[in-house]
């Protein structure tokens, strides 16, 4: 035997019950040996089954990871079938994954965004088809669901929609006031409060509190829906999830955010109303009749087909949101937050393209 190579020996019982042992006491030895090469005799070995098997199997590549090389020598003929028939073969390695080129992620950017407008564009097309017949056909329908949506997502938005466009209001004629007191115009306030609340901040701001109210639980009630299980057993049942989730919450959103919309613009030009009568010295009367000279039904229109089109945006980028949600408890926090964010961009953008649209019409 060379003289760098150390002998260890494996006796007795080589089972289940004493592999542990046997393993801490090989390791033991592989690790504190100085020689480079090891020899394990196991012609003393008496039993073997499939645990000593894959032990014996593994000693190799434990000695490899302390820089030594093991042979093993002796092995009783009986027990040799056992090893062969529980061979452990080592798993070949995975070459690292070269990097995608830079075509290559574009052309994976592009291939996502378009599956993701492919599946917007259905779901639009199912929420919209759903809702036209759900008018005439109520079956596959749950009863009183949609009046449920309505106090949910609408009625119980009141207060805080009113409070925040009463306080828009005041801050609004107060920040104006100054500017026009200046040139002796501070009846004017009630004009420009007027028109920029019906048309612009009326629509806008309850927009975006609906979303951050009720576009936010319309997405995690989906999501979670969808990790529980429950749009499943809804098909199961020959329920369509579109049809009986979001139909309900869709119509009630298109009512009740133009209802909403009409008490926030009530609502913000009390709040001008306040400040004209106590700070400008306005008189009710003078404040209220400038109200009604420039406050046009032109103006009025124009902000509720807003808030209807925001209706349908903060919707629409809920469920889709939703529908979309993966992972467990962190997936329904990623999705509702998206859905908050998204829908106040899309809620920007639309509003930036009815501004366009009515002020070339």
């Amino acid at each position: 035997m060379p003289q760098s190579t150390a002998l260890l020996t494996l006796e007795g019982e080589v089972t289940l019950a004493h592999v542990g042992d046997l393993y801490h006491q090989l390791h033991h030895q592989i690790q504190t040996c100085t020689e480079s090469h090891i020899t394990l005799d196991a012609a003393g070995i008496t039993a073997l089954d499939s645990a000593g098997a894959v032990l014996i199997q593994t000693l190799p590549r434990l000695a490899e990871r302390h820089q030594k090389m093991l042979a093993i020598q002796n092995i009783p003929p009986p027990f040799q079938e056992v090893l062969e028939y529980f061979a452990v073969e080592a798993a070949a390695p995975v070459p690292p994954a070269s990097p995608p080129s830079f075509l290559e992620r574009l052309g994976d950017g592009v291939y996502r965004a378009y599956q993701s407008v492919v599946q917007l564009l259905v779901l639009i097309v199912d929420i919209l088809w759903w809702s036209v017949i759900g008018i005439f056909n109520r079956s596959g329908a749950r009863r009183g669901a949609f009046m449920e949506q309505c106090i949910l997502l609408g009625s119980q938005a009141f207060g805080i929609v009113a409070l925040i466009l009463f306080l828009i209001g005041f801050v609004t004629a107060l920040q104006s006031s100054a500017q026009l007191r200046q040139f002796g115009a501070t009846i004017y306030v009630a004009n420009l409060l007027a028109i920029g609340i019906a048309r612009e901040l009326g629509p806008l701001m309850t927009a975006i509190i609906v979303s951050g109210r009720s576009g936010s639980s319309i997405a995690a009630e989906i999501a979670t829906m969808k990790f529980t299980e429950e749009l499943d057993a809804l098909k199961t049942m020959a329920l369509n999830p579109i049809r009986f989730v979001v139909v309900p919450k869709f119509l009630a959103m298109t009512l009740c955010i133009p209802l909403l919309t009409v008490f926030a613009n009530i609502m913000g030009i009390a709040g001008g109303f306040l400040v004209g009568i106590t700070y400008l010295d306005l008189s009710a009367a003078a404040f209220g009749n400038q109200v009604l000279e420039a406050l046009l039904l032109k103006d009025v229109l124009t902000g509720l087909i807003k808030s209807v089109s925001f209706a349908w945006v903060i919707t629409i980028v809920a469920v889709y949101r939703g529908f979309n949600f993966k992972g467990g408890a962190e997936g329904v926090g990623i999705a509702t937050t998206s859905s908050v964010v998204t829908s106040i961009f899309m809620i920007i953008v639309v509003d930036s393209f009815w501004g366009i649209l009515f002020y070339f019409g």
